[in-house]
């Protein structure tokens, strides 16, 4: 009901974080458009988690620490699954529920870390995907070293740069080393599957 009506030669797009992972969501699109075309920025689910947790933190400030949450069993070492922050980075459970409504040729992924990295190029297979002609080009970028982040020499409609607005680029706070190298020897077999299943190594566990 939310979706404005698209005429001939438009393109609607509409972006939602939780899609990806509402188990409901691939049916309800499909049942909408099944030849929607969908594109999913995922990024390195460890950072992912530790970015999820710095945000929570920033607006609830009394929350469990970090290890607490990440660890059904300190001792043993065993990951809570139930903590959802750690659930999204489950990227291959998540895709297998969407591959039962779209094909893959549907679905492209951008690495949120080549974002940040090469935006010009990551949005170049963006522009590709959705048979545009590519106008998005490294001119249109600068790097602003505050932010840590690429920003838009202009803003649509304006001659002023325009940059991911506060609750981006938040510093994270330190994190154990042996909870973060626990965390990636969990997430490493889940992106293994995640690799084959796209046919792209995003790189993350090296």
């Amino acid at each position: 009901e939310l979706m404005p009506r698209t005429l001939d030669g438009q393109i609607t797009m509409e972006k939602t974080p939780s899609y990806f992972v509402t188990k409901e969501a691939p049916a309800r699109i499909s049942a909408m458009s099944k030849d929607a075309k969908l594109i999913v920025v995922v990024r390195d689910p460890v950072t992912r988690v530790i970015s999820d947790y710095t945000q929570t933190l920033s607006k609830r400030p009394d929350i469990p620490t970090f290890e607490s949450l990440t660890f059904k069993n300190r001792t043993t070492g065993l990951i809570d699954i139930s903590w959802s922050a750690i659930q999204i980075g489950i990227y291959a459970k998540h895709l297998e529920n969407w591959l039962q409504y779209f094909p893959m040729n549907q679905i492209l992924f951008v690495s949120g870390e080549r974002l940040i990295t090469d935006p010009a190029g990551e949005l170049g297979r963006v522009q590709d995907f959705l048979g545009l002609k590519r106008i998005i080009t490294d001119k249109h970028f600068y790097f602003n070293k505050t932010k840590g982040f690429p920003c838009l020499k202009k803003a649509e409609g304006s001659s002023k740069p325009h940059c991911l607005g506060k609750t981006k680029g938040r510093t994270h706070p330190n994190i154990n080393p042996e909870v973060v190298k626990r965390l990636r020897e969990f997430y490493r077999p889940f992106n293994m599957k995640f690799y084959q299943m796209t046919g792209h190594d995003f790189g993350w566990n090296r």
